[in-house]
């Protein structure tokens, strides 16, 4: 497999520390509000990572940190505490608004086939964790305490900047509206590891540490996670590309400096959800949620599908348009595989052959728009029904999109459709109760001067290779 590697800027064949073992970081979500469409597109993107490098063989452990305590609304260590924030707005304790947005992102997890990671570790259960890496650098001279909040320095490093290039006098300290410079800190780029004197006065979550009563910064918290779970060599650190700095950058200064060896070799960056307007985020109003993809009548598994057909490392423009043919390619697909007859005996020799072929392509920098476009070829194959459904499952087990499943319950309904029936039309064909329903429902849309569906049945018919005459009370069908 060869990715994407965001700290050397170039497509790297994939490897491990111990051979056949994927140690997998994935930065998990602040749990003070709903996960946006944008969020969960990196959380897609990862997903498919995971069970694609299953798929090849490798034992994966994937961790995922629950960031409950410590992150700041700049993303750096300036602004309000989200998770206070997110209390305030709700009048609720931030344990509980914890507890609430955690089962929310996990629901939104379940509806778009995300797996749970093997490991799942809230930040506030690993203090004892930080505070031992915290308690090292001060040891050792990488962090100083000032102001009585615990910074970590920038200055000992060699090389601070890893997935872009910096000017430091280019860096403006208060660039943001309302940012103060932090006097205590040495220089503008060091960062808290802890905070004893917090800005704000009523901070819910406290603990004793060595420098004060206090609680640790946000960049700690995946650093001591990962190293409690994955151990002192990580393979594979995941996230949005906007984690990269300052978030990604800080967690590998401090974790080389306290381990004294290079510490994840492989950063996996998803970019951006767009829409015309710019970058989704929270913070400008009402935002795209899973539950307000449902209200408005899509299958949330035709967002899953509408981002495999785009490649990680490219911004991606949401539109309500974008995603309506996302989803009509969707229920297309759907259709096409609901036609195929389950039964027979599979062609061992032309699925391993159309099998290797997909993992081959999906392993180029995880080309998930390939895996898609596999599914389809596997529909053209001349080969029997079998092994195009046994395909069509085994690349589903890396999409993840329900392809066999929601195939099977419109085979379903389409055959209670047909045996209901109609007193003023019939319909013959091959005998395919998939066909023959959609030959039905052409009828009912048509009846019903309903002509553009009518329209896209004739069409998704005619693609499927299936040729239709209309007969006195009713319809003939054949392949053609």
């Amino acid at each position: 497999m060869y990715l994407y590697n965001s700290a050397t800027h170039k497509k790297e064949e994939f490897k491990t520390h111990t051979p056949g073992r994927v140690e997998m970081y994935t930065c998990g979500p602040t749990v003070y509000h709903f996960a946006h469409i944008g969020n969960l597109r990196s959380y897609i993107m990862e997903d498919v990572l995971e069970k694609y490098l299953r798929a090849a063989g490798f034992d994966v452990n994937r961790v995922m940190n629950i960031t409950d305590v410590g992150h700041l609304a700049s993303d750096a260590d300036t602004g309000e505490d989200k998770m206070l924030k997110g209390a305030k707005r709700e009048h609720k304790s931030v344990m509980e608004i914890a507890q609430f947005y955690t089962d929310a992102f996990f629901e939104d997890c379940r509806k778009l086939n995300i797996k749970r990671p093997d490991v799942v570790q809230p930040a506030t259960g690993c203090i004892d964790e930080y505070i031992r890496i915290i308690s090292k650098l001060v040891d050792t001279g990488y962090a100083y305490a000032a102001g009585g909040n615990v910074y970590f320095d920038t200055s000992k490093l060699a090389r601070y900047y890893i997935f872009n290039d910096h000017d430091e006098d280019d860096l403006a300290v208060g660039v943001r509206e309302g940012v103060e410079e932090d006097v205590n800190k040495r220089s503008k780029n060091d960062f808290v590891l802890w905070f004893t004197k917090s800005k704000f006065e009523d901070q819910a979550l406290k603990w004793d540490s060595p420098w004060g009563v206090g609680y640790p910064g946000w960049h700690i918290e995946c650093s001591g996670i990962s190293m409690k779970y994955n151990g002192e060599y990580l393979d594979l650190h995941c996230g949005g590309v906007d984690n990269a700095f300052p978030h990604h950058t800080n967690e590998i200064a401090q974790s080389e400096s306290y381990l004294g060896h290079p510490w994840c070799p492989q950063w996996f960056h998803v970019h951006h959800l767009n829409t015309p307007e710019g970058k989704m985020s929270k913070s400008k109003g009402e935002f795209l949620t899973v539950s307000l993809l449902e209200k408005e009548g899509y299958d949330p598994l035709a967002y899953r599908y509408f981002c495999l057909q785009s490649h990680y490392r490219k911004a991606l423009v949401f539109t309500w348009e974008n995603l309506d043919n996302a989803a009509a390619a969707y229920t297309k697909l759907l259709g096409r595989i609901a036609a195929l007859v389950p039964g027979g005996e599979v062609d061992q020799a032309v699925y391993d052959e159309q099998y290797e072929k997909f993992l081959q392509k999906m392993g180029n920098d995880l080309n998930t728009s390939m895996g898609v476009t596999a599914v389809f070829d596997a529909l053209k194959l001349k080969t029997g029904d079998a092994t195009k459904l046994a395909l069509i499952g085994a690349y589903d087990g890396v999409l993840s999109l329900s392809l066999l499943e929601k195939a099977a319950a419109l085979r379903e309904k389409a055959a209670q459709t047909v045996q209901a029936g109609t007193a003023d039309y019939s319909v013959t064909g091959e005998g395919d109760p998939a066909i023959d329903a959609l030959v039905l429902q052409r009828y009912e849309a048509k009846k019903a001067k309903n002509f553009a569906e009518a329209d896209r049945i004739r069409d998704d018919l005619k693609a499927q290779g299936i040729e239709v005459t209309d007969v006195k009370g009713g319809a003939v069908w054949k392949r053609i």
